[in-house]
């Protein structure tokens, strides 16, 4: 068993292939989304944690979409509620017809490393329904403005400059087309390295299209 699963496993809650799925489980209780019969995409899924999380909270079907190959878990892959979608950057990747033919899907989550909130949310916005909801993973590092790049200490960012940054991020979502429902700090640090725990402080939001802001 992996070690978050371990600690997943030594806290009572459920297991997940990565830590992502406990990142995600947290921002589902504090939003109070349930995924159970939703359709839903997943960006930047590598193995798999958040798409996990989804299928364990009921979802009807996953677009798991991810630049690698290989990478998402075997049980997901061969899940028939999963669709994988390799070697496809979440930016520019069309939404899948079986989705399209639907109108979009009802749920999108995020975690897109190397990409700001900036690129990411308007490509994302693409896979939602009319009334759909994101809830997307803040990175804080990747937020940095470039005269900020000395705040980064081998990739990490203080608790103080990382909520600094990540609300000037969230506070930017309106000029990106989309409002802001809620927001909560993740549970679990991102990774620094290959050392749990010594990584940046992240915030997953909640996110409509301002049109859909009463959905």
């Amino acid at each position: 068993m992996s070690q978050s699963g371990k600690a997943n496993s030594e806290a009572g809650g459920p297991v997940f292939v990565s830590r992502g799925g406990q990142k995600l489980r947290h921002a589902l209780d504090a939003f109070t989304v349930d995924p159970t019969g939703l359709w839903c995409a997943d960006l930047g899924c590598s193995t798999g944690g958040f798409t996990d999380c989804l299928l364990q909270a009921g979802a009807e079907r996953v677009f798991s979409v991810d630049t690698g190959y290989g990478v998402i878990a075997y049980k997901l892959r061969t899940d028939n509620r999963v669709t994988v979608i390799e070697r496809s950057n979440a930016l520019h990747v069309a939404i899948h017809a079986e989705a399209a033919v639907r109108g979009g899907v009802d749920l999108v989550v995020m975690d897109l490393g190397w990409t700001p909130q900036r690129l990411a949310v308007p490509a994302a916005a693409k896979w939602m329904k009319p009334g759909g909801r994101m809830i997307s993973l803040v990175k804080p590092h990747y937020e940095v403005a470039g005269d900020e790049k000395h705040l980064l200490v081998k990739g990490v960012l203080s608790d103080e400059d990382a909520r600094r940054i990540s609300r000037r991020t969230i506070d930017r979502m309106g000029e990106l087309g989309m409002k802001v429902l809620g927001e909560v700090e993740s549970p679990v640090r991102g990774s620094a390295g290959k050392k749990e725990g010594a990584g940046n402080l992240e915030t997953l939001v909640l996110l409509a299209t301002q049109e859909n802001r009463n959905g």
